[in-house]
C-alpha cells in the first residue's frame, strides 16, 4: 500500500501559517492539526492566537483546546494523538495540515524520537505537587544533585522541562541527557510529508509580531489573563510560558503602565519569532520555502506542489 500525504505547515509566530493550513483545507478538503504547545489548552484562546469559531466552521481543527491548565505534554505524548488524528483524517478520506510553531513537536513528528518509555502519570502528578510547594528552584537543585548533565541544561525556572527531566529519571533511571544521545526511533511508516516552512524577512516578521500583539489586546486578552488568574491556575502551569503573558501581568498588577506592557510584549514576541526562526533554519529540511508576506503568497505555485504531492 502507498504511504498517505501529510502536509506540514511550520514558522514563526505571526508568520501566517494558520492562515494558510487553512487555505489548504478548504482547498483539498483537509482537517488541520494543532502543532502548537500552547494552543493544545482550552485557556487564553486570545492570548495563544488559537483557531476562532469561524475557522473550525471553514474546515474542521483537531488538537486545539484539549487541555487543561494543569495538563501537560511531551513531545511524544502530542506525537502519538497527532498520528492518529492523521490516520483518521486520512481513513475518511481528506488531506491531514499539520500546523504550528513548536518546533520540536513537527521534528518529532516527520523525523522520529529518542524511545524514552512512557513515564506513569503517578509520577508526573507527584513531581507536579512538588512543584506547587516547592517551587522549580528546588526541584532543579534536586535535578542537579542525581543528573547534573541534565540540569546544566536547563534553567531552574524552566519548570516543565525540569519536570520532563525528573521523571523520566525516577521512571527509568537513566538521565534525558543520557537518552538523548541514543538514535532516533525514526520518521513514522505509512507516511510521507511535505513540509511547508515560512521564512519571511526579518523586518517584515517583527512588524507583524508588533501588529499581532496589538490586536490581541483589542481582541480582550487583558481581560482574558485576568479571569485566568481570577481563576487559581497551579504555580507551574505552562500557560505562564505564554508569550505576552508576562507583561500583561505586571500590567494588571499596577507594576508597569500600558505603554510599557505594550513595548514589552511585542520585544517579547519578536524575541520568541527570532528563536524560532533560527530553530527551523537548523532542524527543518522543507519542500518549499515561503519568504514573502502572507498577501504576497502564490497560492496556485503552492496549491499546484500540493496537488503533485
Amino acid at each position: 500500500m502507498s504511504s498517505l500525504p501529510v502536509v506540514v505547515v511550520g514558522g514563526p509566530t505571526a508568520c501566517g501559517k494558520s492562515a494558510l493550513a487553512l487555505a489548504i483545507a478548504e482547498k483539498f478538503g483537509g482537517i488541520v492539526i494543532n502543532a502548537d504547545s500552547m494552543q493544545i489548552y482550552r485557556d487564553l484562546p486570545i492570548i495563544t492566537a488559537r483557531p476562532s469559531a469561524a475557522d473550525a466552521d471553514r474546515a474542521p481543527h483537531r488538537l486545539y483546546g484539549i487541555l487543561d491548565a494543569a495538563g501537560r505534554f511531551s513531545a511524544g505524548e502530542w506525537r502519538s494523538l497527532a498520528l492518529d488524528a492523521i490516520a483518521e483524517a486520512s481513513a475518511e478520506g481528506r488531506l491531514p495540515i499539520v500546523v504550528g510553531g513548536t518546533g520540536l513537536y513537527l521534528k518529532a513528528l516527520t523525523g522520529g524520537l529518542h524511545a524514552i518509555p512512557p513515564v506513569p502519570a503517578a509520577v508526573r502528578r507527584a513531581l507536579t505537587a512538588d512543584l506547587e510547594r516547592d517551587g522549580p528552584e528546588r526541584l532543579h537543585a534536586e535535578l542537579s544533585a542525581v543528573d547534573p548533565e541534565s540540569a546544566a541544561r536547563l534553567a531552574p525556572a524552566d519548570s516543565q522541562r525540569i519536570i520532563r527531566a525528573l521523571e523520566v529519571l525516577r521512571h527509568t533511571g537513566r538521565g534525558i541527557a543520557d537518552w538523548h544521545r541514543d538514535s532516533t526511533a525514526g520518521p513514522p511508516a505509512g507516511f510521507r510529508f511535505l513540509n511547508i516552512v515560512f521564512r519571511p524577512a526579518r523586518d517584515e516578521l517583527y512588524a507583524a509580531c508588533g501588529r499581532r500583539f496589538v490586536a490581541m489586546l483589542a481582541a480582550g486578552a487583558a481581560d482574558e489573563l485576568r479571569a485566568f488568574v481570577a481563576s487559581g491556575p497551579p504555580p507551574g502551569c505552562p500557560l505562564w510560558k505564554a508569550v505576552g503573558v508576562a507583561p500583561l501581568r505586571r500590567y494588571l498588577a499596577g507594576e508597569i503602565d500600558e505603554a510599557e506592557m505594550i513595548a514589552q510584549g511585542q520585544r517579547d514576541t519578536r524575541r520568541y519569532a527570532k528563536r524560532q526562526l533560527t530553530w527551523f533554519r537548523h532542524q527543518i529540511v522543507s519542500e518549499m520555502d515561503i519568504e514573502t508576506k502572507f498577501m504576497d503568497i502564490n497560492f496556485d505555485e503552492i496549491f499546484s506542489k500540493i496537488s503533485i504531492f
